[in-house]
């Protein structure tokens, strides 16, 4: 039983983290809202100003373009790769998988460039598929180490029963093991969105177009063009960090379900 000292206490310790969570938010909310450093414009009329000057529309539909695509592709791949090697034994499966985990060891900064130079050689360089196809790998890396998790604590009896009832490992995957697993589904849908959207190098190298620029990228550009505005600035930062935040609130009940079912249990 906890005391009412020890509760006092940890209201206090996290409040004190939330503060320190939300003070960078607050500041940034606040100056895209305050007074332009210009004095043209103020409050609202800073986010008009800096979408229309920033060209977030064309970035944020390349980003949405390039999130859907890269989470779809990613989850459909992870989901079959961790029923595989979460219920299905085979010849080199330890060893297959720990090829994936090098995914998820290797940062996207120690492959960026030889991956260039092999995105070059197929002439996808400035392509949509030069941005998404590298996020779709990396990302399949991670949702395969989450999934196969969550099926390896599955219930193996309601497996078996569907295997004795003729269920093919098909149907065993979609209709039995699926519908439940979808706290998991959503948190990997939630963490992939939110690492795509958010992902800056790999556009940055292999993307000259501004119309393939996504809106980390464009915000970048953004800020070169208004240094000395740091409204402006601000507001697009805003612009460019809303759609994220729209999405994680909209799942974020799934979202901790899924935290919480989706353990390592080996």
């Amino acid at each position: 039983m906890i005391s009412r000292g020890e509760r006092v206490a940890n209201y206090v310790i996290l409040s004190a983290f939330a503060a320190f969570a939300l003070y960078p938010i607050v500041v940034i909310l606040a100056a895209a809202l305050g007074p332009a450093d210009s004095g043209d414009t103020a409050g609202l009329a800073n986010f008009a100003a800096a979408w229309e000057a920033g060209r977030f529309g064309s970035y944020l539909r390349t980003s949405l373009a390039v999130s859907v695509f890269v989470v779809v592709v990613s989850v459909v791949l992870s989901i079959m790769s961790g029923y595989a090697f979460g219920t299905m034994r085979f010849r080199g499966r330890s060893l297959l998988f720990y090829l994936f985990m090098l995914g998820i060891m290797m940062p996207s900064e120690a492959v960026a460039v030889p991956l260039y130079f092999d995105l070059r050689s197929l002439g996808l360089i400035d392509t949509f598929w030069s941005i998404t196809l590298p996020q779709v790998a990396l990302s399949v890396a991670f949702g395969t180490f989450w999934m196969r998790a969550y099926f390896l604590a599955s219930n193996r009896a309601i497996v078996e029963a569907a295997r004795i009832d003729g269920a093919s490992s098909w149907r065993i995957l979609w209709q039995v093991l699926l519908p439940a697993a979808r706290p998991a589904i959503v948190t990997l849908i939630v963490l992939v969105f939110m690492w795509t959207w958010n992902e800056f190098l790999i556009p940055l190298i292999m993307v000259t177009s501004e119309s393939l620029r996504t809106a980390p990228l464009g915000l970048a550009f953004f800020q070169g063009q208004y240094t000395s505005g740091f409204t402006l600035l601000a507001a697009g930062s805003v612009i460019v960090a809303t759609p994220v935040v729209i999405f994680y609130l909209f799942l974020q009940r799934h979202f901790v379900r899924g935290l919480l079912q989706g353990a390592v249990r080996e």
